[in-house]
């Protein structure tokens, strides 16, 4: 310790004298006038020390960074509260300290944040440093897109060099162009194309007897359009959800009837076309499957969660808010052989799938939630990646386990990354 004389939390540093804890080496303790120059509020709570060169950093500090949030310690930031809430109470088992904030919480001259926390079953608000890492969990893309939220990410990254993780929302057709020239993605994609004509679409039918259309920016299954072909009685058949929420299976005379009905008021040009897939059925409803995975401590990919979810009756997805229904893998195939299997297959690809997107979209990404298909062949089929994945599946109790490792390594490749940040200059050495 005789080379070390400066301390970091977050941004803030300080000039401090350290020496070795004869009583308990395992502790450190911090004089109150340290604490109140770098802004450290924390007792009696397990957190990682990085030294390096001349310097210690404790933390890190994880700023997750949201909209909508307002003045109000029992809601702070709405109906998504209750999420943060079982984030940030995490900071314990993950060693870091993780707080929440929007762009108006921030004090750029001062180089502060007015940070929402959440301990002992209750709200706070503290002033921290700027982070060591900022997790974004912006909750649409309207507000991605804005100038506010652009501005805290070009300023944060550009101008402190704090690593930015999680960004965006993926883009059906953008994911799709990017994976298609992946050789270990290929096997997974189905046929897909952006809405240009009737024609493809009759060229899809032909050779697939049904199509799936999606909105290229659609999430929770809404705006999906399955059209079926009956050869014998030429007859077109459109499965969808009307403007009342109502499932509804329509017969049309041609393709072109077809779309002058149901497409009438739609953006044709957002819209792409897709492959149907004869799926693996239970009680005759189609199953698809929903795989969570994470980058970990060692920012590696990991499969963290997988569910079946089953169609509703007349539904063309397997959302819950369309009538599906969240099942375990053992629930639907008791067969233990089967199961095993089936979780293979899954999470091989989910795990190849997760490497391909990380080398082919910009950014740092940490978590994705894939909607894959197993054919009646067994193949599997990619439907859907998303960026930031809906937490539906674990609303099913034996999911529930799983939910709190999904939220536990987002935290803890925070401190993988803030640790990366440190070696990106030198060598680090971390002591937890």
């Amino acid at each position: 310790m005789e080379n070390i004389d400066h301390i970091w939390y977050g941004q803030h540093s300080c000039n401090a004298i350290v020496e070795e804890n004869p009583h308990d080496e395992d502790k450190a303790i911090m004089s109150q006038i340290l604490a109140e120059t770098i802004k450290f509020n924390e007792r009696n709570i397990p957190l990682h020390l990085f030294t390096y060169q001349d310097s210690i950093h404790i933390g890190p500090i994880v700023g997750i960074f949201t909209s909508g949030i307002i003045p109000n310690l029992q809601k702070p930031v709405g109906e998504r509260s209750h999420f943060f809430a079982k984030l940030l109470s995490l900071n314990k088992m993950t060693g870091c300290i993780p707080f929440v904030f929007g762009e108006h919480q921030i004090d750029w001259a001062s180089e502060t944040i007015k940070g929402y926390i959440f301990r002992n079953h209750q709200w706070d608000v503290r002033e921290f440093p700027f982070p060591n890492v900022v997790y974004d969990r912006l909750p649409n893309r309207k507000t991605e897109s804005r100038t506010g939220p652009k501005e805290v990410k070009r300023r944060f990254q550009e101008e402190y060099s704090i690593p930015w993780y999680n960004p965006g929302f993926f883009n059906k057709w953008d994911i799709h162009e990017r994976l298609a020239d992946d050789e270990d993605a290929i096997p997974y994609l189905p046929e897909t194309y952006p809405f240009r004509s009737l024609s493809a679409i009759e060229t899809l039918l032909s050779k697939f007897r049904q199509v799936y259309i999606k909105p290229i920016h659609g999430s929770l299954g809404l705006g999906i359009h399955q059209i079926l072909y009956d050869k014998n009685e030429n007859i077109y058949y459109c499965r969808y959800k009307d403007d009342q929420k109502i499932n509804k299976l329509t017969k049309f005379q041609s393709l072109e009837h077809l779309f002058n009905h149901v497409f009438k008021r739609k953006r044709l040009h957002n819209l792409i076309i897709q492959q149907g897939i004869a799926l693996i059925t239970a009680n005759r409803r189609p199953i698809d499957f929903r795989v969570h995975t994470n980058k970990n401590q060692n920012g590696d990919w990991q499969v963290t969660a997988i569910a079946a979810k089953v169609a509703g009756a007349g539904s063309v997805t397997t959302h819950i808010n369309s009538g599906g229904q969240v099942k375990t893998i053992e629930e639907l195939f008791p067969e233990h052989a089967r199961a095993i299997t089936v979780k293979e297959k899954l999470s091989n690809a989910a795990i190849t799938l997760s490497k391909s997107i990380d080398r082919h979209i910009d950014g740092v990404i940490a978590e994705i939630g894939f909607d894959l298909g197993i054919d009646k062949q067994g193949r599997v089929w990619m439907f859907e990646a998303n960026s930031k994945p809906g937490r539906s599946i674990f609303s099913h109790p034996k999911l529930r386990e799983f939910e709190v490792l999904t939220r536990q390594l987002c935290l803890e490749y925070a401190v993988f990354l803030a640790e990366q940040s440190l070696q990106s200059s030198g060598e680090a050495v971390s002591e937890n």
